[in-house]
């Protein structure tokens, strides 16, 4: 099961503007394996979201994609046409945003929406839809489906709501589901079991899936692999194990030192200078340079990249064992 279902190459993404264009992804490359979760991780405003509307095709005017290329199971869709992309959307690539309200009519019963999408998608007749619909419902774990499945978005809780949004995105099968913020409006005990039911459903399918949070410990517990981005960057790539416990970028070095620890209670959180740049102000470079307490001549002057796992760093790229000496992060 190692075939990428998903493949991102040197992906770029543009919004023209009357002050110049603005690069909100820069030379992004990731894959995704069947049967993969892959997280996406980074402060709001590093290009996460961007990256997944990208592959949807669902960027807003004047947003484009102005380089790179995106192949599903060997299929590329960055250069389809609208129609096209309506075809794709649903059946071959699923996706669950942050608020399931936005997903679901508010005037339509949750099963309508459910049998609408499954009859789109598939050959099936009306029944069998509304069969196929009780099944996903139970699957994704809404107790007394029978009942539940002629009620309305507003009669489901926030975490049932999202377990409906889950099937909906699973209506076609598809290979990829695109799962956006997807626990962010909720609690912290449901969002331990949504994010136990998409790993569940990963498992079971061999579905998949790029999760897309700004949410370390989501990542730790959902993910297999994860993509740290910063400023539309691809700042780090690699197995969540070696990212979580040897991080190699200066600012995954920065997230994890953020995350305080429940073992122990006299390790003081660290804190990462200043702020990520303005689309409009990314410094040259590596954009962390003015931010990073290692930062040298190199690293203010060429853009580092990742070929594969690793970090886009250029002291981690040199397998230097030393920090150099610091030199005072910038505000």
């Amino acid at each position: 099961m190692t075939e990428n279902v998903l493949d991102v190459r040197n992906l770029r993404v543009e919004f023209p503007t009357r002050h110049g264009t603005l690069t909100a992804v820069d030379d992004m490359s990731l894959t995704i394996a069947r049967g993969e979760i892959l997280g996406v991780v980074g402060e709001s405003g590093a290009g996460k979201s961007m990256t997944g509307m990208a592959i949807l095709g669902l960027l807003e005017p004047p947003g484009r994609i102005a380089g790179g290329q995106i192949y599903l199971s060997g299929d590329r869709i960055d250069d389809l046409t609208e129609p096209q992309m309506q075809a794709i959307r649903g059946r071959r690539i699923g996706a669950i945003f942050q608020d399931p309200l936005t997903s679901l009519n508010p005037l339509f019963k949750v099963g309508d929406q459910l049998v609408e999408t499954i009859r789109l998608h598939t050959g099936l007749t009306k029944t069998q839809a509304r069969a196929r619909a009780l099944d996903l419902m139970r699957e994704v774990g809404i107790p007394a489906v029978e009942e539940r499945i002629d009620n309305y978005p507003h009669q489901f809780s926030g975490g049932m709501r999202q377990r409906i949004v889950i099937a909906l995105a699973l209506c076609a099968e598809p290979e990829l589901i695109i799962a956006d913020e997807p626990t962010t409006a909720l609690d912290v005990s449901i969002q331990a079991q949504i994010t136990a039911l998409l790993k569940r459903l990963c498992r079971e399918r061999g579905t998949a899936v790029m999760l897309v949070t700004h949410d370390m410990g989501v990542i730790a517990e959902t993910a297999d692999r994860v993509a740290v981005m910063y400023a539309g960057r691809l700042a780090e790539l690699g197995a969540v194990e070696d990212v979580v416990r040897r991080p190699q970028h200066p600012y995954t070095v920065g997230l994890m030192g953020s995350i305080p620890s429940l073992r122990r209670d006299d390790v003081e959180l660290q804190m990462i200078p200043g702020s990520m740049p303005r689309l409009g102000s990314i410094p040259a470079g590596c954009a962390f340079n003015p931010r990073c307490a290692h930062a040298g001549p190199r690293c203010r002057a060429e853009v580092p990249r990742t070929h594969g796992n690793g970090a886009a760093c250029w002291l981690a790229q040199t397998g230097s064992t030393e920090l150099p000496a610091a030199e005072g992060a910038k505000a």
